[in-house]
C-alpha cells in the first residue's frame, strides 16, 4: 500500500525499483513542489508491471509504501469458537523473528513460534518445510522428464510468486519453461485442505487456512486462479513475518521468555534440504540431494561446496547424474534474473535447471520480512537456516517418513491435482 503523505521523495524506493530488481512500476513525476512518485500515467500499482516483492517498502524510510495487512481478519477468526485455524510457517520466517524481541540475530525461533500461535488462538501450526519437501520430488521428476525428453529447456523453478510473474510479464516466451509445480505454500495448502474434508478432522468447524511467510508476493499467489483446487481457493490469508510479530506484540506474550513446542502432526516434520528453501540456492542443494543416491557424507559434502551456497547474485554449478552434465544457473534479485535470461535468450549460455528467487539472498530478506536489516542480520538469517539443515536429522526430501506415508495415502492418484498448478483454471479465468 502507498501514502504518498509520508512519502519524502528520497527515491530510494524507485532505485530498488528500477536498478536492483529491473521492474520499472514506479518512478518520479512532474517537478517542484508537485512531484511525486508514483506509476506511469497515475495508474493503480496493480495495473503495472509489479510483481509484489515488496522490495520497495523495504528501503522506504518512511513508512509510505507498507504491506497490505490481514491482521484484523485474522483476530476476528481466532475468537470464532465455530473456525478451526491452521497456519503453517515457512523456513525463512523462524530466523526472522527472535532478534525483534531481543534474541540473537538469525537464532531458529521455530519451536517459540509454534507455542506463541498455539496461545493465540490457532488450532494447528505446521512447518512449511514439508511443503517443500514436495516440491523436491515433484521438481526433481519434472527436471528428468525433461532432461529425458529434451523438451522446454532449462527448467525455471516455480517457487517465488514475484519471480513467476515477472516471467510471464517480460519474458512470456519462456513461461512453459517454468516449472508446473506449485510453490511450497500452495502444495501444502493443497494438501491441508484435502486433508480436512474429513469430518472427523473438521470436527464440524469451518477451516481458515492461514500462511506465515516472509514475502509480500505470497498474498497475491493465493488468489491466482492455477492455485486453486475444484475452484476453490486453497489458502485463505497470508501473514508476513512483520505482521506476525506485531499481533504477538499486540498479545502481550513474552516471547522470548516462551519454552519451545513441537510442530503438530502429521505434518509437522521437515527435512533439512526443504529448511534451506529459504536461502538462495536452497532449492538447488536440495534437488541435488534428491538426485543423488545414498547418504554418503563425501558426496553431501561436494554438493555443499559445489557453488549452490553464497551470496552471488548470479551463481552457476555442473553435477553429474548418471554419466551425464547437468548445468544449473542459481540466480536472486530480479535485475540479475533479467541479465541472464537476457544471454539465454541471445544463446551464449545453456542450462538444464535455473533456480530463482525474486529477492536477493533469497526469502530471507523477503519483502514481508522485519526491517531494517543490515549485512550482519542478512548473514545471520543465512546461517541460521544452515544450522537448522545441519540440526536436522532427514537430509533429503524424498526420505521424510511423513511424506512418504502422504504419498502412499491422501495424495494416492491425486498427485497432479493437488500438487501442480490449475492451467485450467487460469484459462477459463
Amino acid at each position: 500500500m502507498r501514502d504518498p503523505n509520508k512519502c519524502i521523495l528520497c527515491g530510494d524506493c524507485v532505485r530498488m525499483c528500477d536498478n536492483v530488481q529491473a521492474v520499472n512500476a514506479i518512478d518520479f513525476a512532474y517537478r517542484g513542489t508537485k512531484a511525486l512518485v508514483t506509476p506511469a500515467f497515475d495508474k493503480k500499482i496493480a495495473e503495472t508491471d509489479c510483481v509484489n516483492c515488496g522490495q520497495c517498502r523495504v528501503v522506504c524510510p518512511t513508512g509510505a509504501i507498507s504491506i497490505k495487512t490481514n491482521m484484523d481478519v485474522i483476530w476476528d477468526l481466532l475468537a470464532d469458537k465455530d473456525t478451526k485455524v491452521i497456519a503453517q510457517i515457512a523456513p525463512a520466517v523462524r530466523v526472522a523473528v527472535g532478534d525483534q524481541f531481543g534474541l540473537p540475530r538469525g537464532e531458529n525461533v521455530m519451536g517459540k513460534l509454534v507455542n506463541v500461535l498455539h496461545r493465540m488462538g490457532f488450532d494447528e501450526v505446521f512447518d512449511t518445510s514439508y511443503g517443500a519437501d514436495l516440491t523436491v520430488i515433484e521438481e526433481s521428476e519434472e527436471l528428468l522428464n525433461r532432461l529425458e525428453s529434451g523438451e522446454k529447456l532449462p527448467l525455471f523453478t516455480s517457487c517465488c510468486p514475484a519471480w513467476v510473474r515477472y516471467c510471464e510479464n517480460r519474458y512470456p516466451e519462456f513461461a512453459e519453461n517454468l516449472s508446473t509445480c506449485r510453490s511450497p505454500q500452495q502444495m501444502f495448502g493443497a494438501v491441508v485442505r484435502e486433508y480436512y474434508k474429513d469430518p472427523e478432522k473438521n470436527l464440524g468447524k469451518r477451516v481458515v487456512s492461514v500462511s506465515i511467510m516472509p514475502c509480500t508476493a505470497k498474498k497475491d499467489e493465493i488468489l491466482r486462479p492455477e492455485s486453486s483446487t475444484n475452484g476453490k481457493q486453497d489458502i485463505d490469508y497470508v501473514l508476513t513475518t512483520t505482521e506476525l510479530v506485531s499481533m504477538i506484540r499486540k498479545s502481550g506474550i513474552r516471547f522470548e521468555n516462551l519454552e519451545i513446542e513441537a510442530s503438530d502432526m502429521p505434518f509437522g516434520i521437515g527435512s533439512g534440504a526443504g529448511v534451506i528453501f529459504g536461502v538462495t540456492g536452497g532449492v538447488t542443494e536440495a534437488v541435488l540431494r534428491r538426485l543423488r543416491k545414498g547418504h554418503n557424507r563425501v558426496d553431501m559434502d561436494n554438493i555443499k561446496f559445489s557453488g549452490v551456497r553464497g551470496e552471488k547474485g548470479l551463481k552457476e554449478v555442473e553435477f553429474d547424474y548418471n554419466g551425464r552434465t547437468i548445468r544449473a544457473a542459481i540466480v536472486s534479485g530480479l535485475g540479475n534474473a533479467d541479465a541472464l535470461l537476457k544471454r539465454i535468450k541471445a544463446g551464449e549460455v545453456h542450462y538444464d535447471f535455473v533456480e530463482v528467487m525474486a529477492c536477493y539472498r533469497g526469502c530471507v530478506m523477503g519483502g514481508g520480512q522485519p526491517v531494517p536489516a543490515g549485512p550482519r542480520t542478512k548473514s545471520a538469517r543465512m546461517k541460521g537456516l544452515y544450522d537448522s539443515d545441519v540440526n536436522t536429522q532427514i537430509k533429503k526430501s524424498n526420505e521424510n517418513p511423513l511424506v512418504q506415508t502422504l504419498y502412499d495415502g491422501l495424495l494416492k492418484g491425486k498427485e497432479h491435482k493437488l500438487l501442480h498448478r490449475n492451467f485450467e483454471a487460469a484459462k477459463n479465468e
